[in-house]
């Protein structure tokens, strides 16, 4: 033994994002019309704040009014967020123009990236970013199904960086 303790096997999990928002019953519509998202669960209080799990696809999220008593701040408290969504469907196209239609703001359109990606990206009215990708090798298969063995995500869009040198 190396005098380590062993850390405990994770045998089954599951990683959700959950987004805060600000006007949480808003979003969920949002995201019903932009995604095609049906709700799994949603909690909603006595003020009108939501907390609400999500399904695109089979794929869940969560979102929820941000609450600053508890630290959770949506992007457009903060300036900004620190995550992007990855949605990765097998019509990027077409999600895409439905979720500007819902009401994102482009910030780059569906395009043939060199790594192998059909990818565009958009802003949902709450400040959270959403690249809609399709890999160009292959089609998407669902969690547990069988198909092409693809990578789990495209790589980071580029971006500019400023260093404070």
């Amino acid at each position: 033994m190396s005098g380590r303790p062993q850390s405990p096997k994770i045998e089954v999990a599951t990683v959700a994002p959950l987004l805060s928002v600000r006007h949480g019953t808003s979003a969920v519509e949002f995201y019903k019309q932009a995604f095609g998202a049906s709700e799994v669960f949603r909690i909603e209080s006595d003020d009108g704040a939501v907390v609400a799990r999500l399904s695109v696809g089979g794929s869940e999220f969560w979102l929820a009014d941000e609450s600053p008593e508890h630290a959770n701040f949506s992007p457009e408290s903060l300036g900004g967020g620190s995550v992007r969504m990855i949605l990765m469907v097998d019509n990027p196209d077409g999600i895409f123009e439905r979720a500007v239609t819902a009401g994102a703001t482009v910030v780059y359109k569906v395009a043939n990236q060199p790594y192998g990606w059909r990818v565009g990206r958009v802003v949902d009215p709450f400040g959270h970013h959403w690249e809609i990708a399709k890999p160009l090798c292959g089609e998407l298969k669902k969690p547990g199904g069988s198909g092409p063995n693809l990578p789990a995500s495209p790589p980071p869009s580029p971006v500019s960086r400023q260093t404070n040198d």
